[in-house]
């Protein structure tokens, strides 16, 4: 059995993202589809002691692809480990991780939104100990229609089983998939156990950097249990 799942890149995404990513074989980052605004690809949430804050990639055209979107500020990153040193600077293991992900954020000069995510996803992998392979859905032929790419990626892959999010049941067509010999599982983000977090309340749904700089190598208990 190969299980695959297909999925947008996003900014230091939470940790759900992540545990997704630990129980398939392949995960295909599907960057070739339109950016969406307000969304998850060049934001995500952080915690302060003034509550819950956006941290944001400003980006030029929206109405591009994913894999098109430029970022339009130069000293982006610069500015994000700044707010972040302040957030989480007194996070019990903030200091543990913190000489890999400053040497990312004040060196980059990546300016495509797509692979700066890769990159800070493929960071926090080597800081999880995930190993998952990690592809792009250009890296296959790609046809058309919603549901019957998605079917044909995961064919193209090798995998007999896929592992999608919940929001995709309002338009997943799940009988292609059967028709083609594919499972589909559904994942599931209920049940996550708290975790120490500076700033009450407890917020689950933050950067998976709050659970790394909180909890260090304990990080992985507080996230599903594969």
């Amino acid at each position: 059995m190969k299980k695959v799942a297909i999925l947008q890149s996003n900014y230091i995404p939470w940790k759900g993202y992540f545990d997704l990513m630990r129980m398939v074989d392949e995960f295909i980052i599907y960057d070739d589809v339109q950016y969406t605004r307000s969304d998850w690809r060049n934001r995500n949430k952080i915690k302060t002691p003034k509550g819950l804050a956006w941290l944001t990639i400003a980006v030029g055209k929206h109405y591009n692809r994913i894999n098109e979107t430029l970022i339009s500020d130069d000293n982006w990153g610069k500015s994000h480990w700044a707010t972040l040193k302040q957030a989480y600077g007194k996070a019990p293991h903030f200091k543990e991780y913190k000489d890999v992900f400053e040497e990312f954020y004040m060196t980059t000069t990546e300016m495509h939104l797509s692979l700066v995510n890769f990159e800070l996803i493929r960071i926090i992998n080597s800081v999880l100990g995930i190993g998952t392979k990690i592809s792009w859905s250009t890296d296959y032929q790609l046809i058309d229609g919603k549901s019957e790419r998605l079917v044909d990626l995961v064919r193209q892959a090798g995998g007999n089983e896929y592992l999608s999010g919940p929001a995709a049941k309002v338009y997943l067509d799940e009988q292609l998939f059967n028709d083609a010999g594919i499972k589909v599982s559904w994942m599931d983000y209920s049940g996550y156990p708290e975790y120490h977090q500076l700033y009450p309340p407890f917020e689950h749904g933050v950067t998976v950097l709050d659970l790394i700089f909180n909890e260090g190598p304990a990080a992985l208990i507080k996230m599903k249990q594969v």
